[in-house]
């Protein structure tokens, strides 16, 4: 009986016993790690700025009186239709590239073994390729290869974008419930209706809440990207920034704030439909 209910003991109680203290002793660890590395940042002017307390405290105080009038508010918002404008185009580029890739990936479509198992080598390799490397660093490629245009930066999201869709989508189909897709195949199914009408289902809700939570982020990455010609939120933010305007500067803020929360709404109410 003892033997039973040491097994059934959750590991964290297992690890306190058997090692008291830890908990003190690694979280003193990590703060001597932060100390030490914070402290050796070399920066010319020093960690802390001669005058950032005053910024910060400026740029606090204009935090509940943002610039809300009729003209400025409605360039904000036009700039939040071109920061979602172009965060869809980058998404819709990123679900067209990374699901293909990411069924390829998933290998549930190949059938011998040896060919399955290099179908999903080679689509693993490129989605990595693809997810290696920051938005930014595609963004600075692709204004290289086709200067200031708003198509830089819709590839510089829709391109690393595809290779984390693609991952995430082959994992949740290698993961489908195999009680299903084995009923699926005595009845004769083919691979591909295997995956139509068992893997697809199964993983829907997981692989669009993911996409979803995906696409929040590249609502922030278009805000961001603002500098290789997005415009939009990003822009208006560094805009105030550069005139010390910071009732302006989080106008566009709270529209961010805004759109990203919105979606979250949206995913929400898809997912628990899918679910029903």
């Amino acid at each position: 009986m003892g033997s039973l209910n040491a097994a059934l003991e959750p590991v964290s109680a297992r690890w306190r016993n058997r090692f008291p203290g830890s908990r003190a002793q690694l979280t003193l660890l990590l703060l001597a790690a932060f100390t030490w590395s914070f402290f050796s940042i070399e920066s010319p002017g020093g960690i802390i700025h001669t005058g950032g307390v005053d910024a910060l405290t400026e740029i606090a105080g204009a935090f509940v009186t943002p610039d809300l009038t009729p003209g400025y508010l409605g360039m904000v918002i036009g700039d939040a239709w071109t920061t979602l404008s172009f965060a869809v185009a980058g998404m819709t580029v990123a679900v067209l590239l990374g699901v293909p890739m990411g069924v390829l990936a998933s290998g549930v479509l190949q059938s011998g073994r040896f060919r399955r198992l290099g179908v999903m080598a080679g689509a693993r390799g490129v989605l990595a390729v693809l997810r290696a490397v920051h938005e930014i660093v595609w963004a600075i490629l692709f204004v290289a290869a086709f200067g200031l245009s708003p198509a830089a930066g819709v590839l510089a999201i829709g391109i690393p974008y595809a290779g984390i869709i693609g991952r995430i989508l082959a994992e949740r189909l290698q993961d489908a419930p195999p009680e299903p897709l084995a009923s699926l195949r005595a009845s004769g199914a083919s691979a591909f209706e295997v995956l139509a009408y068992g893997r697809i289902p199964a993983s829907a809700a997981d692989v669009i809440s993911y996409a979803f939570y995906r696409f929040e982020c590249a609502v922030r990455a278009a805000a961001v990207l603002s500098f290789v010609g997005l415009g939009g939120l990003g822009l208006r933010i560094s805009t105030a920034l550069d005139d010390l305007a910071f009732e302006r500067m989080w106008t566009p803020v709270f529209a961010l704030v805004v759109l990203v929360v919105g979606i979250d709404l949206w995913s929400s109410q898809i997912r628990r439909r899918l679910l029903r």
